[in-house]
């Protein structure tokens, strides 16, 4: 499965079966939909192709003809891939090397447009899944941010809708409590990006103090690969220094440019000329709360396309 296509494994020629073609159709009409769930789910491009190509194998296994909702089918089916890929790779992380953070994703100017995408697949909030046990994330997914009802999700968690209730719920309040709150506009963000940009290219002090919130805190993630800041940098004045003091220790040129991650504006950085990481933010206030910043290039690779998002 790639990113941006079919199946890699969709039969081709003359010999091609009529019924795993229109399977494979199908399959293709919701490959957005499948993606952006498996993706809110795992927060990693590799693990959601997986996902989504055992997802396409036992669809076309299947006898679709009896199937009167194949959107819903599709989407138990990613559950239940992506649930179990997920509770491998808690495991995994476990041994992470430093702070992980989602694979950032390059995205589409709709998926900015549309606030309730745009904060379902957002930094900050992804961050606060990674505290949800898997099936509180898969129904909290499917629930908040697609909006399935109970007895649909039930049926992809394997769990009986009054337990997915109290589920949702559990995972709701989880939520609540530790989301960082987004209060500005696209515009107000790219306008705070911008401050932020600026503060960067002239290294100066105090224009970071101004535009990071007292509160602001900044992780990275290096998986081991790339030096990054090996435990998240909580407050302002913190934060700015770490940041003024990076380029100051390498005899490198950086430069920055704006792009946007995750529906929200973003920043690449460059060294000597070369890709090296980007730095998605959490606004509030027209003030910047949160810092991530990613350069394990496990995690880079595949900014060069943008994704297509949906909730529907």
């Amino acid at each position: 499965m790639n990113t941006t296509g079919e199946p890699t494994d969709a039969p081709r020629g003359s010999g091609e079966n009529h019924a795993t073609i229109e399977a494979t159709e199908t399959f293709l009409a919701h490959r957005r939909l499948l993606f952006t769930v498996a993706y809110e789910m795992l927060g990693s491009v590799a693990d959601v192709d997986d996902v989504l190509q055992e997802t396409w194998l036992r669809w076309t296994a299947v006898d679709t003809s009896d199937i009167a909702e194949p959107r819903a089918y599709l989407v138990r089916i990613t559950t239940r891939q992506a649930l179990n890929r997920l509770r491998s790779v808690k495991r995994r992380r476990e041994t992470y090397v430093g702070s992980w953070l989602p694979e950032p994703l390059l995205t589409t100017p709709d998926v900015a447009g549309d606030v309730e995408l745009a904060e379902s697949v957002s930094m900050a909030l992804m961050l606060v899944m990674e505290t949800l046990s898997p099936t509180e994330r898969a129904v909290f997914v499917l629930h908040e941010a697609f909006g399935f009802g109970y007895d649909e999700i039930a049926a992809a968690v394997d769990k009986t809708p009054g337990a997915v209730h109290q589920i949702a719920h559990r995972a709701r309040r989880h939520v609540e409590d530790r989301r960082p709150r987004r209060s500005v506009s696209l515009r107000e963000a790219e306008t705070a990006v911008a401050a932020f940009r600026h503060a960067l290219e002239t290294l100066d002090l105090q224009e970071l103090l101004d535009i990071l919130a007292p509160e602001v805190v900044a992780i990275a993630d290096g998986g081991g690969l790339k030096q990054a800041w090996p435990r998240p940098i909580f407050g302002a004045d913190k934060v700015a220094r770490f940041i003024i003091a990076g380029p100051a220790k390498h005899d490198v040129t950086y430069s920055v440019e704006t792009t946007s991650v995750n529906g929200s504006p973003a920043l690449a950085f460059y060294v000597d000329g070369r890709f090296d990481g980007v730095m998605a933010m959490n606004i509030m206030d027209g003030r910047i709360t949160g810092i991530y910043f990613i350069r394990n290039p496990q995690k880079l690779s595949r900014l060069d396309t943008e994704v297509e998002l949906t909730l529907e």
